[in-house]
C-alpha cells in the first residue's frame, strides 16, 4: 500500500442483540414503544452474561434505541467507556392500544388477526392507534443510514426490540416483511450479520444465539 494512502473500511461487522427480560416479557405484557419498563433481576443476568462472553471484542461503538431497557442491556459496555449513540429509530414498533395489556400473544384474538394480515402481506396495516411494519422501516433506515456513515466503526454492538428486529432482518435481507415471524428471537438473543460496503450486502452469520445464556439455564 502507498505510503500516505488510508485504508479503506469494506466491511462492518454487526453485533445485534435484543433485549435482557423485563417483568412484562415474563407476564407477556405488551411493551412497545410506549412502555418505558426496567430490565429486571434475569434481565441484568442476561445483560451481565453477554458482556462475560463478549467484553473482549473490540467494539468501536455502541447504538441502543431511545427506550432504557437497551440502555441498561448495553450498559456493561458502557461502563467500560465505550462510545454510544441513541436513535429512537431503533425503538420498538408502536403496538398502540394494546401496550400495556395482556396477553400480547397469539391468545389474543386481536394480536392473531393482526399477525395474520401481515403474513398475508398487508404490511401497511398499522396496530390500532400504533404503526405498521412499513412505518417501522421508515424510520429504521434513516437510523441504519446513521449507522452505515461510519465505515471506521468496523465493529459495532446494537440493542434493540424483538418486532423490531424482525422488521429490520427482513428487509436488510432483502425479504417481504410478510416474512418477519421466520426471524425467531429470545431475550438476550444474538444476530451477528456482515455488511459489504462495495456490494451493499448483509450476511447474517449467527441467528437467535443464546450460547452465552447457558450458565443461567444452569444455574
Amino acid at each position: 500500500m502507498p505510503i500516505g494512502k488510508a485504508l479503506r473500511l469494506t466491511q462492518k461487522t454487526i453485533y445485534l442483540i435484543r433485549h435482557g427480560e423485563t417483568d412484562y416479557n415474563r407476564r407477556g405484557v405488551v411493551q412497545g414503544s410506549g412502555v418505558d419498563s426496567d430490565l429486571n433481576d434475569m434481565g441484568r443476568a442476561q445483560a451481565q452474561a453477554f458482556f462475560q462472553a463478549y467484553q473482549q471484542v473490540p467494539f468501536r461503538k455502541i447504538y441502543i434505541s431511545g427506550l432504557k431497557r437497551t440502555h441498561q442491556t448495553a450498559e456493561p459496555f458502557i461502563e467500560l467507556g465505550l462510545p454510544y449513540e441513541k436513535l429512537t429509530g431503533l425503538n420498538e414498533i408502536s403496538w398502540g392500544v394494546m401496550e400495556g395489556k395482556a396477553p400480547g400473544n397469539l391468545d389474543n384474538e386481536y394480536y392473531r388477526s393482526l399477525i395474520e394480515a401481515w403474513e398475508s402481506g398487508n404490511t401497511a396495516q398499522t396496530t390500532d392507534g400504533g404503526e405498521s411494519p412499513e412505518q417501522v422501516v421508515a424510520r429504521q433506515k434513516k437510523a441504519i443510514d446513521v449507522i452505515l456513515s461510519h465505515p471506521e466503526e468496523d465493529i459495532i454492538l446494537v440493542t434493540m426490540h424483538g418486532r423490531a428486529m424482525r422488521i429490520l432482518l427482513c428487509w436488510l435481507t432483502n425479504q417481504p416483511l410478510s416474512r418477519m415471524d421466520y426471524f425467531e428471537h429470545s431475550n438476550l438473543c444474538l444476530y451477528k450479520l456482515q455488511y459489504d460496503y462495495d456490494s451493499t450486502v448483509f450476511t447474517i452469520e449467527l441467528a437467535n444465539d443464546t450460547a452465552h445464556l447457558l450458565s443461567l439455564a444452569m444455574a
